[in-house]
């Protein structure tokens, strides 16, 4: 998620600022070792460190689950690196998914295991692991790398732990459980906080801007199939990666999740009436913009757009309301209601 007013690749152009439904969250002074004033909130073992302007892209809501044997934090975003030893005396990190704004903080853990899931893993372990995982254009690529480096603290793990689907750490007296929730990438997953019914859902993060699923290892179709299960998850608190932060009440995770979801059909009906148009190649659509405001540039804004409007396009092919024209052979394809 990305920019002041985008989070992570997505513009919050239309949305209300966090609320949580046990009240507004609490700033506290600094606890030992921790740096600054953080707003926080807590429920037994977990903390939950909100990051500036409720996590907004390019930060996010850390995470902290507190065993009686270990403590594992849960992705590592901007704030993690103004909440002192909160996150450094930290045992285990456990990624959600890999992007840059979610390893804003492993620079500062050195000791900790590092776990990611196996399909996100190898764009943890290398920056050629994490090329692949974009997807960009080399030159893309390379504007990518100074940007996370310079506002992230980019840096690789070789070292992290593949984890999979029902992988538990047990960190005494309290366990986390992953559950494989793929579209966003493809290792993106869900944490299960138990036996306290709370479920940190990552970036299916319920934003008015809808899912995103425009980077190479993202998938439009699995995305909809996590969503379907996400509504299934035996959760009474949910907390996302940004600006919602915690939603402790049944009825407003439904609401939120359905509206979310109904993003990706308004962007289908958006696209079939710029088919209306005329035939046009996914160039010619990506100019005109299905996720960003056409004055929105970012490095990634380009691929994003071309990758999303093929996912949907193959949808609509599927289902027969989408046909593709191919004029000649090595000529762009067009495609047409």
């Amino acid at each position: 998620m990305r920019v002041s007013l985008l989070p992570a690749r997505c513009p919050m152009l239309h949305d209300e600022p966090l609320k949580t439904d046990s009240g507004p969250p609490e700033t506290v002074a600094p606890l030992a070792g921790m740096s600054e004033h953080v707003p926080t909130w807590h429920h037994g073992p977990v903390t939950v460190y909100f990051g500036a302007k409720s996590g907004k892209y390019p930060d996010g809501n850390q995470v902290v689950v507190r065993g009686s044997d270990s403590t594992a934090v849960f992705d590592t975003p901007q704030v993690a690196n103004r909440i002192g030893a909160v996150l450094d005396t930290a045992d285990i990190a456990i990624l959600s998914h890999v992007h840059e704004d979610h390893m804003a903080g492993l620079h500062r853990l050195a000791r900790a295991e590092v776990h990611v899931h196996e399909a996100d893993v190898e764009a943890a372990r290398s920056w050629e692991g994490l090329c692949r995982h974009y997807g960009y254009e080399p030159a893309q690529l390379q504007a990518l790398k100074a940007k996370i480096e310079a506002e992230f603290h980019y840096v690789s793990r070789p070292d992290a732990v593949a984890y999979v689907e029902g992988r538990t750490w047990d960190l005494g007296g309290v366990r986390v459980r992953a559950v494989h929730l793929p579209g966003h990438t493809a290792g993106h997953s869900a944490l299960m906080i138990e036996p306290h019914g709370i479920a940190f859902i990552g970036d299916i993060d319920l934003t008015g801007f809808g899912p995103y699923y425009g980077d190479a290892s993202s998938s439009l179709s699995a995305f909809r199939q996590s969503i379907a299960r996400l509504a299934q998850l035996p959760a009474s608190v949910w907390i996302t990666s940004h600006h919602k932060g915690v939603i402790t009440d049944r009825a407003a995770f439904d609401d939120a999740l359905s509206r979310y979801a109904a993003r990706i059909d308004e962007r289908e009906q958006r696209l079939l009436k710029m088919l209306d148009d005329g035939p046009q190649t996914v160039d010619q659509l990506a100019r005109r913009r299905l996720l960003y405001p056409v004055d929105y540039d970012e490095v990634w804004v380009e691929f994003a757009e071309r990758r999303s409007i093929e996912q949907h396009l193959l949808e609509l092919r599927a289902a027969a309301r989408v046909t593709a024209i191919a004029d000649a052979p090595g000529e762009a394809i067009r495609y047409t209601r």
